[in-house]
């Protein structure tokens, strides 16, 4: 039996097999979870569908987290087919292309700065009011993914660190107000990882590089460790635990310099 028996966890963003999203959900259903998942378009469909199919889950539906009747829609829907619910997990980020090429103050614009902030970070709290209901009265959590691009500036990331830094914020925001009711709110900050949000990075491949002669252990993280996290994050294991930016990035987040580097 599954540190996750009996649970029941929404999880948005999962775009294909190699989306943290995904590992997450795996990491989920190994552990004994009920899944619904969500797709943002009619072309990821069917890439959804696929995955739902190997976590035994037949509960996939719409959802544009920028459109509140959507949001709404899914927890109806959900409620029909489940009397409760106890995660959410938000993997959802976005940014105009543009915005995320060259410096920031030459990239960044007023409707771009909207986007970001929206998909990325209001977002989250949307989904928690809709779902409010839901998880009432049970041992709830929620959990969205950020990057170490909210707490320091990195080439390239611009405005989406700013949104990450809202995200972040908005854990704890999220976290004194729910926490009356017994719900936690908690955040991943995950390493870089190949997914195809990071294809839409400049110079992702350079920046695996560089990461890889940082971090402690000398190599990149998988879905598969930030989805071992989330489970974790979300289950009674972590009853303690709320407000809290977890790193999972193979130790990068607390490095000075790297003995690595200086030897070359």
């Amino acid at each position: 039996m599954g540190f996750m028996t009996g649970k029941r966890a929404l999880i948005v963003g999962v775009a294909s097999e190699r989306s943290i999203a995904w590992g997450i959900a795996k990491a989920m259903h190994r552990e004994g979870a009920q899944l619904a998942l969500t797709y943002q378009t009619e072309k990821l469909k069917s890439r959804v569908d696929k995955c739902a199919a190997m976590v035994d889950s037949d509960l996939v539906l719409p959802l544009d987290v920028c459109d509140d009747e959507q949001i709404e829609d899914v927890f109806s829907q959900l409620g029909h087919r489940w009397d409760g619910m106890d995660c959410i997990v938000h993997c959802v980020a976005y940014a105009p292309r543009e915005e995320l090429a060259g410096s920031y103050l030459d990239a960044v614009t007023r409707e771009g700065f909207r986007t970001a902030h929206d998909v990325s970070s209001y977002s989250f709290s949307a989904l928690a009011k809709a779902g409010r209901g839901m998880m009432s009265g049970r041992p709830a959590s929620l959990l969205t993914l950020s990057y170490i691009g909210a707490v320091r500036a990195l080439p390239g990331y611009n405005v989406m660190g700013l949104a990450k830094a809202s995200l972040e914020a908005n854990v704890r925001y999220m976290a004194q107000s729910l926490g009356p009711e017994g719900i936690r709110v908690n955040a991943i900050s995950a390493g870089p990882i190949k997914t195809l949000a990071a294809a839409g990075i400049g110079g992702f491949k350079k920046m695996m590089q560089y990461y890889e002669k940082i971090v402690p252990l000398g190599r990149g993280v998988t879905i598969d460790e930030v989805g071992n996290t989330a489970a974790f994050l979300c289950s009674d294991l972590a009853s303690g635990i709320t407000g809290e930016i977890t790193y999972v990035d193979a130790g990068f987040n607390m490095m000075g310099m790297s003995e690595r580097l200086m030897s070359e």
